[in-house]
């Protein structure tokens, strides 16, 4: 008789450890039937468009990749020139994880860093940055601001925040991208419309994710402005994203968006991380660090307590934010006996 292999721990390292939500997979099944147009002409990716243009309350162009490095480095290729520079956060995705490819798509344009707290451009900081060398023929020049929703501390621009930053860009002629991997944590968070936290704050590309709350992979490159359009589809093209087969990506956005299942999703994976912070808030040592404001948060652990939670099998990433500090991230899939867990395991070592 074989024994019953003892439950997996689960897994806190990203919210992309996750697998596909049910109704997503089912989509992809019915995209399966049969023959379709290629390369977008399908009626799926139709449907997709128009359900962004009815979300974002207004007419919006669509490209869909499979990666979220290729939404941002593609997004901000439409927004720069080869000597510009993108104005970003140090601490930002585009700074820190892409290997590169934002240099790369662009052509050689710099990433110049804009200071602020808990990892958010401060307006104030960016009004002098965005005018810095502007002219001067031997610098780079200003050229986008590229920020981050939710940032990568688990952090949320306001409504007021955003708009502050859009305004700046707006008065010195600078395009505003938003990486929005996990923007729909962030609409749960602050109970806002989509419109209301991207372009009526002053945004002209979205990075729209998927593949974080649920999807197999897929990202929506979202353009407010429809004369981008264009030239943007030739990057893509020219980048190799433009999938043959698209309506296999755009099946999983069609089904992420039917139902508010983008929103609901996130909802469950911040309401998880609420949880989970509760738990180790009463564990002795543990210290959260900061708010947590959506599906993120950072925790100090004691050393017994991080190390013996990592030998038995629970994943999340340490010492990155600093010495003792561990991140953890909750899904659309992490249940309310995964968090349990956790804290039961924490609690045990201290």
């Amino acid at each position: 008789m074989t024994d019953t292999p003892a439950p997996r721990p689960p897994g806190f390292g990203s919210d992309n450890v996750a697998g596909i939500s049910p109704a997503i997979l089912q989509a992809l099944a019915a995209a399966n039937e049969g023959p379709m147009p290629s390369y977008g002409a399908d009626d799926i990716s139709a449907r997709v468009e128009a359900r962004l243009s009815a979300l974002f309350e207004r007419e919006v162009s669509v490209l869909l990749v499979s990666t979220g490095t290729a939404a941002n480095a593609l997004a901000l290729s439409a927004l720069t020139p080869p000597w510009g520079a993108v104005l970003c956060h140090s601490d930002s995705h585009i700074e820190n994880d892409e290997c590169g490819a934002p240099e790369f798509f662009t052509g050689g344009a710099k990433l110049v860093h804009v200071p602020g707290a808990n990892a958010k451009i401060a307006p104030e900081a960016l009004a002098v940055a965005a005018r810095r060398d502007r002219g001067d023929v031997h610098c780079v020049q200003p050229a986008c601001v590229s920020i981050t929703q939710i940032t990568e501390r688990g952090t949320l621009y306001s409504l007021a925040e955003t708009a502050a930053i859009g305004a700046v860009c707006r008065e010195v002629g600078l395009g505003l991208h938003m990486d929005g991997a996990r923007f729909a944590n962030a609409v749960a968070a602050l109970g806002a419309s989509p419109a209301e936290m991207s372009w009526k704050a002053g945004v002209d590309i979205l990075s729209f994710g998927a593949t974080k709350n649920g999807a197999l992979g897929v990202e929506a490159i979202v353009l407010f402005d429809p004369a981008r359009t264009s030239e943007l589809a030739f990057r893509r093209k020219r980048a190799g994203h433009l999938s043959s087969k698209m309506r296999f990506l755009a099946a999983q956005m069609d089904a992420y968006l039917d139902g508010d299942l983008w929103l609901a999703n996130a909802r469950h994976a911040n309401a998880m991380a609420a949880r989970l912070a509760a738990g180790l808030a009463g564990i002795a040592g543990a210290e959260i660090q900061g708010k947590v404001a959506a599906n993120m948060l950072f925790v100090r652990l004691p050393a017994p307590i991080c190390e013996g939670l990592l030998a038995q099998g629970f994943r999340f990433y340490t010492d990155r934010w600093g010495a003792g500090v561990a991140r953890l991230v909750t899904s659309f899939a992490t249940s309310e006996s995964d968090v349990d867990r956790l804290v039961a395991a924490a609690r045990a070592l201290a």
